[in-house]
């Protein structure tokens, strides 16, 4: 069943990942530690260069939100369903990004930097589990005039659900309050996911100052954690997390909020009036996990994939999970041609 063009939009850092399994001590060298995600430092730079010298790296088209919509236009398989804005630069890098957007079937409306380089995510991988380290660099200079222009206002008009990852948060908040606001106005469905630990901590006002308008919200355990630690809820306990965050003031009434918190192996924890729905994960034996790059990316991606279609939260959990279980099964963000999911 096609679904209508353009009905969800993503904006976000769009990245190209540099995927390598690298070894404890590349990890201790640059004081980076797994399954986290920070901003690359000065102390950091030389890493991307010492990666691709010393271990057999793959540049993958990434960044989170490109990385779900991406997903999330795989598991439709109705062309240009989904759209896509960020900021890229005019260089080699950004041309590889375009073209591989364009072949997922995302209608993609970069902003082009003529003057700094497309972004890059240090994707460092050590059994299976992986940390990223981003430089930002062209993502960083994504400007609310681009959104507000014409042609690209039309991709959030046209949109019925929107998605954006936190990280986006360090970029251009007041892009995301636009389509939040406008969102809100027109009772479509805003959605967006903590990310990392590090934005709920160093960003915490301009995340609280969107939260009102998240109709859902995404992230992961350690995410959730740090986000009831930085708000002083003095609980570790995910379940009561998640109802905490989805009982947040909302900005307009005619959505609750959902909170949906991935486990890594374990249940998915769903949160929507003032209760919780578990529901395991597709079990992996050991063996067949390349990496962890990407999977709860896709697992978002999936799970729009069937809440654009407006399926029951269980069959958008279901296919998110399948979508991240694919994910795990290669190397970063990729997927096979066609989704085998019904």
């Amino acid at each position: 069943m096609a679904v209508e063009e353009g009905i969800l939009l993503g904006m976000g850092n769009p990245l190209l990942d540099i995927s390598s399994v690298v070894d404890q001590d590349f990890l201790d060298k640059y004081e980076i530690k797994l399954n986290d995600a920070i901003l690359a430092e000065e102390k950091h730079l030389p890493m991307y260069k010492e990666m691709s010298s010393k271990f057999s790296v793959e540049y993958i088209a990434g960044g989170a939100t490109q990385n779900s919509i991406r997903v999330a236009q795989w598991m439709l398989q109705s062309p240009g369903a989904t759209s896509y804005m960020g900021c890229i630069g005019k260089d080699k890098f950004g041309e590889e990004m375009k073209k591989n957007s364009v072949q997922a079937g995302v209608n993609v409306h970069y902003y082009e930097d003529e003057t700094t380089p497309t972004g890059t995510c240090a994707v460092c991988v050590v059994g299976g589990e992986r940390s990223l380290v981003a430089n930002l660099s062209a993502a960083n200079c994504y400007k609310s005039e681009h959104l507000k222009r014409p042609e690209n206002w039309a991709l959030v008009e046209k949109a019925k659900y929107y998605y954006i990852a936190g990280f986006f948060l360090t970029v251009s908040p007041e892009s995301i309050l636009l389509v939040a606001e406008h969102a809100a106005a027109k009772n479509k469905v805003f959605m967006m996911n903590l990310s990392a630990p590090f934005i709920c901590e160093f960003f915490k006002d301009v995340q609280e100052k969107v939260f009102p308008y998240m109709d859902f919200v995404f992230g992961n355990e350690t995410e959730a954690r740090t986000f009831s630690k930085v708000h002083g809820w003095e609980t570790e306990n995910v379940e009561e997390i998640a109802v905490k965050i989805s009982q947040w003031p909302k900005a307009s009434g005619t959505h609750k909020r959902i909170t949906v918190i991935t486990q890594g192996a374990d249940p998915v924890v769903v949160a929507e009036d003032g209760k919780v729905k578990l529901f395991p994960v597709i079990k992996l034996p050991k063996e067949k996990l390349v990496d962890t790059n990407g999977a709860g990316d896709a697992f978002v991606g999936g799970f729009l994939s069937q809440l654009v279609r407006e399926k029951p939260i269980e069959d958008c959990v279901g296919a998110g999970c399948y979508a991240a279980n694919v994910v795990i099964q290669r190397s970063g963000c990729t997927y096979p041609e066609k989704p085998d999911f019904n």
